[in-house]
Parts: structure tokens; C-alpha cells; sequence
């Protein structure tokens, strides 16, 4: 028992020491050279204690950047709407978990392992920088055009564009897609929520598994 309880003690040192390195070490290690004349944009980081979003404004430039959502039904011109926010996640928990009350025990443990990879986009109305859950960050606009790209060579194309995953949704304002690539727990959404931010210019630690840690090196960096 005693070489168990070691085992296990160990093991959670372990893991809160990559942790902290993954939080405290950034990436990249040198910061950019930054054009404090340049134009710039407007970024939001949302959270909760599992995962993390991106929230950029509707303009005529996302607007025809992501052309294929309001072709796909999504209301870009509906009144009020001000963001497009994308997260990436695995497709069981993702798809099977619109609430914490439809938790169930196998789309947790896919999305603990390995599971197909889905991009889910939604539009949001005015939101609130005062809450604790969000983050802004003013990037410039070459890096917001980069974060863009990387956000859109998410979707995994077909013979006409992004996929969207007939049948789900959590509601009339947002649809999900086929992602590129597989998900894990590891390198699962927050993880892809930090490259992101990256590509727009932002420091983040070197792995961000959690949006606690996220935002902490986020802090830390920029």
C-alpha cells in the first residue's frame, strides 16, 4: 500500500512540475518586435475551467475569410451579432456535452485519450471584457491575419470546403465542423488555442494543457 500511495505521490509531483515548466517557460522564448505604429485588432480569450475559445470581430474581412459559414446557414448579418468564436475539441465530448448536466462517462473518456478532432463556431453578441472569464488583446494585424490562416487551415476540407456536421448544434447560432487532425487530452483544445494566439503575436507558455495555466503565462508574457 505504502509503495502505491508513493507511486501516486510521485506521479502528481511529476505532473504538477511539467505543469509549471509548461507555464513559466515561454514560447517563444524571445519576444516579438513589436510595430508600435501599426494598425491593430481586437482579440478575446474566453474561458471556463476546461477550455478556451477565440473570439475575433465580424468584419468584412472575416466576413469573406470564413465566407463558407453564412453558406452554411450561419447568421452572420443577424442583428447584434459582433463575434465569431472558434474552438477546436474532440468530437464525443464536444458533440454529446452541450451542458455539464449532459456529462456522460464515454465521451469524457474519449476525449481523455484519443478522439477525432471538430471545430465548433458560434456567433456572439457584445461581450463584456469585465468578466473574469475574458481576456482582450490588441495584436497587430499581421498577426491577426496569421492567427486567421491558422484558424481556417483548421477545417479539415472536402471536395467543397469545410465540412459541417449535419445534425448538431447547440443552438440556431452555431455549427460544428470536421477539424484537421486527431484530439488528445495533451495537445487538445487549449493547446490549440495557444498556437492560435501565437500566430497573432502572443507569448504563451511552452504547453498550456489547461486554461488556468493559459492564462497565467498569457500574464506573464504580454
Amino acid at each position: 500500500m505504502w509503495r502505491w500511495l508513493c507511486r501516486i505521490g510521485i506521479a502528481i509531483v511529476a505532473v504538477a512540475a511539467l505543469l509549471a515548466l509548461g507555464t513559466l517557460v515561454p514560447r517563444p522564448l524571445r519576444a516579438f518586435d513589436a510595430d508600435p505604429g501599426g494598425a491593430r485588432q481586437r482579440i478575446l480569450l474566453l474561458s471556463n475551467p476546461i477550455h478556451t475559445d477565440i473570439a475575433v470581430p465580424i468584419t468584412e474581412e472575416t466576413r469573406h475569410r470564413f465566407g463558407f459559414l453564412g453558406a452554411d446557414g450561419l447568421l452572420l448579418d443577424a442583428e447584434g451579432a459582433r463575434y465569431l468564436v472558434f474552438g477546436r475539441g474532440g468530437r464525443a465530448f464536444y458533440l454529446e456535452t452541450p451542458t455539464w448536466a449532459d456529462l456522460k462517462a464515454l465521451p469524457l473518456l474519449r476525449g481523455l485519450t484519443l478522439d477525432a478532432a471538430v471545430m465548433h463556431v458560434d456567433i456572439a453578441g457584445r461581450i463584456s471584457e469585465d468578466h473574469p472569464a475574458v481576456l482582450g488583446f490588441d495584436v497587430e494585424q499581421a498577426g491577426f491575419d496569421r492567427m486567421l490562416d491558422f484558424i481556417r487551415d483548421s477545417f479539415a476540407d472536402g471536395e467543397g470546403g469545410p465540412m459541417p456536421i449535419a445534425g448538431y448544434s447547440y443552438g440556431p447560432y452555431d455549427r460544428f465542423y470536421e477539424a484537421d487532425g486527431m484530439f488528445t487530452a495533451l495537445l487538445g483544445c487549449n493547446t490549440w488555442t495557444a498556437r492560435a494566439l501565437r500566430q497573432a503575436g502572443l507569448r504563451t507558455g511552452w504547453w498550456n494543457p489547461l486554461p488556468a495555466t493559459l492564462r497565467v503565462s498569457l500574464a506573464l508574457y504580454n
